[in-house]
């Protein structure tokens, strides 16, 4: 099959297929947010380990209370207090109370806690003018978590309060799989490093940046390199990168002027190359291989493509590298305020747009590419008008992937 006849779904396929996902580390509980699981892990404890108290009141039992109004006050006799970590000494008989606070283990004999509003305290008795039924404001044993229930799964994305889930656990250690370590390579004698002189006829290397901060926003691990549009310099680059790193992106050079030199660096260093052009647009000179058997990705250099080409083939790739289980951008629905018509039918394209909030669905705005890297600067979605759609019509329902 020629390359230029890969679909982008089929591209897609192709590169979530064929790599493989990194080793994993068992890192401190306070270094793993953001971080993703290597693998299922199930609670050691119960979470409360007792049942507690849900309120500052009084441990009491039901049938003791039953009849209680503001016009039949019943008294008990306070036997003694319960806090958290303080278990009260005694346990409750019938015309019983002790006074609970929140967090604390429910006294054997008690069966609910009466909120501290509803009962008048006079010296060692309180007097109380409200009902309790069995079980009022009492959390069960394990009511947030149970020992040997599932709490987090293989490829799951690791948030703060997940961390806490996993501290009340009893796990202060966890499995992660290691965050990729990426070389993204800039090829073109028009490059300039960001805070250098630009002379004339120069540019600065902003695809560089962008793309270190996509990855960086993933916890990627990223070094970078601009290089002269010289053949023997972008292989003994590439060819020492694949060497350090657990794959490599290219910036530029991928189509096959007379000065685009990766794609053929890249075939005498011997990749193992899976395809290169898709039908897509914009980006459809993206490429995808291994070299040594670790993922290289050729990103055009124009920055719709450049970009387009990386959120929709590389950063999924890069994703499954690091362990993701859904390697994807995040996504919601969206309704159209205009027409999308795609440029060539025969392929799928990718629209910009601007979100603006709705009912209930936000508004997609799609963006004018005539300043292309403002548009990309003001871009909060993409939507994908697919291969045989001629166009999506103003006021549809359909899904966005998100940026912001």
């Amino acid at each position: 099959m020629k390359n230029v006849q890969t679909g982008y779904a089929e591209a897609l396929k192709v590169t979530l297929e064929t790599i493989t996902l990194l080793g994993s580390e068992s890192l401190p509980l306070a270094e793993c947010s953001g971080r993703i699981l290597a693998k299922e892990l199930y609670s050691h404890v119960c979470s409360p380990s007792t049942d507690a108290s849900l309120k500052d009141g009084y441990a009491v039992r039901s049938n003791d209370i039953e009849k209680a109004s503001p016009r039949n006050k019943i008294p008990l006799t306070l036997i003694g207090t319960a806090a958290a970590g303080l278990p009260a000494k005694s346990a409750l008989s019938g015309g019983d109370a002790i006074r609970i606070l929140t967090g604390a283990r429910i006294p054997e004999g008690a069966d609910a806690v009466l909120s501290e509003e509803f009962a008048v305290p006079e010296g060692d008795r309180i007097f109380v003018f409200n009902t309790a039924e069995p079980g009022r404001n009492i959390l069960p044993k394990g009511a947030d978590i149970a020992t040997g229930e599932l709490i987090g799964s293989r490829g799951s994305r690791l948030s703060p309060g997940m961390i806490g889930i996993f501290a009340a656990a009893g796990y202060d250690m966890l499995p992660v799989f290691r965050q990729p370590k990426l070389a993204i390579i800039a090829t073109g004698d028009e490059l300039v490093a960001p805070g250098q002189p630009l002379p004339a006829g120069k540019l600065y290397a902003s695809n560089l940046e962008m793309l270190k901060s996509w990855c960086r926003r993933y916890g990627m691990q990223t070094t970078f390199s601009i290089l002269k549009d010289r053949p023997e310099l972008i292989t003994a680059t590439i060819d020492a990168a694949i060497s350090t790193h657990d794959a490599v992106l290219t910036s530029g050079g991928a189509w096959t002027g007379d000065r685009d030199f990766v794609a053929r660096t890249l075939s005498a260093l011997g990749w193992k190359k899976c395809f290169h052009w898709i039908r897509m647009g914009p980006g459809k000179p993206v490429g995808f291989g291994t070299l040594r058997d670790k993922p290289v990705f050729l990103l055009p250099g124009g920055p719709p493509s450049n970009l387009t080409a990386f959120l929709q083939i590389a950063l999924p790739g890069l994703l499954k590298l690091g362990g993701h289980g859904n390697p994807s951008l995040p996504r919601a629905m969206v309704k159209l305020d205009s027409q999308l018509t795609c440029r060539q039918i025969d392929w799928t394209e990718f629209v910009y747009g601007a979100l603006t909030d709705g009912d209930p669905h936000p508004l997609f705005t799609p963006l004018q590419m005539s300043s292309r890297l403002k548009a990309i600067a003001l871009a909060e979605g993409v939507i994908a008008i697919e291969e045989g759609v001629e166009s999506l019509p103003a006021g549809a329902i359909v899904s966005a992937q998100l940026l912001e």
